[in-house]
């Protein structure tokens, strides 16, 4: 980056510091953007004059509102809500509602903005949204999290529509959750209308949309490992998480011939050097819906070890998944990663890597699949659930796994053609593709073009 371009970025950055005070998230998600982004406008005056990166940074909207609840016990409850509008060029808003008592205005925000660039990279009409609340459905019963999820959705229908805004599942957000959402919806309209994605399959739900994440992480990363002449086959893996996306990233990469040495949650990891296959990651999956500690795996799987209070990134590996959530491997842990001769990451979460941990590993020649590009496939499959709603049709697994797989491949040619031998160990002579560059500069240019057309509105 040039001296001058370096200044327009300082600036440009103070100033989106100074209109979201206190919001560390959103910031850091801008500015990895802009860091990219600045060079590859730096030529073209209309980006520039028509002021696109800052107003992608502005959100079209952001509505908060008040959610009122009764416990089992009669209480009265209040928790926030919110959905954040960030960018339409392209398409109805779209991206998931995430419960857990972490949500707030900067993290929604921090998502919003980068969905806008994840979806555009799919390759589907699709804008980019976020939202949730400060609940967190854990330890909750059935019927306080139905009551919940109606007096949220009783707020939330007047901001959404098949047409404007197509909210899915997050972080405590699952198809339960999506059943009470959607049910509520479709009681206040007295309409059918696919306005929820991730649903059930008896009610307009999607095949492979469950797995459609997970498995997309490891569609993104076998692309990026033949990208270098290399294979998922033989290889190790250390996965952070032990929810949806991380247990689909184990099992689709056991099931392409790798072995997965750890899963983990809040308090610890579980270490199998045995490998965990795809039915001690059922176990998992059993394990955490009824409510049951991942450490319990050690006594269930002999040769196993449950660390706790620990993160798995100083695991001997090959690849490194983090599927948990945002900023869980930091510089150390990439300095551990690096030390172990680690080949790849490929981000499972959204932004789970902090910008040095990033910066860290792409130095360092690691390949590195950022989350909008990598963890796309959720998204892909949520827009392929669109369209069969639309059409009041239902497509096969076969041919769902079809499209995914297609996707993700697409997403990795656009990161590939914007990314080519610019990443920062080009300064080594190690000219490896910078994903980061190129999902951002690539998502960037699909929206901006969008924006360009429509003038300034």
């Amino acid at each position: 980056m040039t001296d001058a371009n370096q200044s327009d970025l300082k600036t440009f950055m103070e100033g989106v510091r100074k209109r979201n005070p206190h919001q560390d998230e959103f910031v850091q998600a801008v500015e990895e953007v802009a860091e990219n982004v600045f060079d590859f406008v730096a030529d073209k005056p209309e980006y520039q004059e028509a002021e696109i990166l800052r107003r992608i940074a502005e959100p079209d909207r952001i509505v908060s509102f008040r959610v009122c609840w009764q416990d089992d016990d009669g209480n009265v409850r209040v928790e926030r809500g919110w959905r954040v509008q960030n960018n339409n060029a392209i398409g109805p808003y779209k991206g998931g509602l995430r419960f857990h008592e972490s949500v707030n205005e900067s993290v929604l925000k921090f998502l919003a903005f980068e969905q806008t660039f994840k979806n555009a990279l799919t390759g589907l009409p699709l804008g980019g949204g976020k939202g949730g609340s400060n609940f967190n459905p854990k330890g909750k019963s059935d019927r306080e999290i139905m009551r919940f999820c109606q007096s949220f959705m009783t707020e939330l229908y007047r901001h959404i529509g098949p047409d404007v805004d197509v909210p899915a599942g997050d972080i405590g957000v699952g198809p339960r959750e999506i059943g009470f959402l959607f049910g509520q919806y479709k009681r206040i309209r007295n309409e059918w209308h696919g306005v929820l994605t991730g649903k059930g399959l008896e009610y307009g739900g999607s095949p492979v949309r469950t797995e459609s994440t997970g498995y997309g992480v490891v569609y993104f990363l076998r692309e990026m490992l033949r990208e270098s002449d290399q294979d998922i086959e033989g290889m190790t893996a250390v996965i952070s998480g032990a929810g949806n996306v991380a247990t689909h990233a184990a099992e689709k990469f056991a099931e392409l011939g790798g072995k997965v040495l750890t899963l983990s949650d809040s308090k610890g990891f579980i270490h199998d050097p045995d490998g965990i296959d795809t039915e001690k990651v059922a176990w998992v999956r059993e394990q955490k819906s009824s409510g049951g500690s991942l450490a319990d795996y050690a006594d269930e799987f002999s040769g196993s070890e449950w660390h706790e209070g620990d993160k798995p990134w100083s695991v001997d590996c090959d690849i490194a998944l983090p599927c948990a959530t945002q900023n869980e491997l930091d510089e150390d842990a990439a300095k551990s990663l690096i030390d172990n001769d680690v080949i790849a990451v490929c981000e499972g979460a959204n932004m789970p890597s902090t910008a040095d941990a990033s910066h860290a590993l792409r130095s360092n020649g690691v390949l590195f699949g950022p989350g909008k590009a990598a963890n796309a496939g959720g998204v892909a499959v949520s827009g392929l659930e669109m369209s069969q709603n639309a059409g009041r049709r239902t497509w096969s697994e076969d041919r769902l796994q079809e499209e995914l797989c297609d996707i993700m491949k697409g997403i990795h040619e656009t990161c590939a053609e914007h990314g080519e031998g610019s990443g920062p160990a080009c300064e080594d002579g190690d000219c490896k593709v910078d994903y980061v560059k190129g999902a951002n500069v690539g998502g960037f240019k699909k929206v901006a073009d969008a924006m360009l057309a429509f003038g300034v509105v």
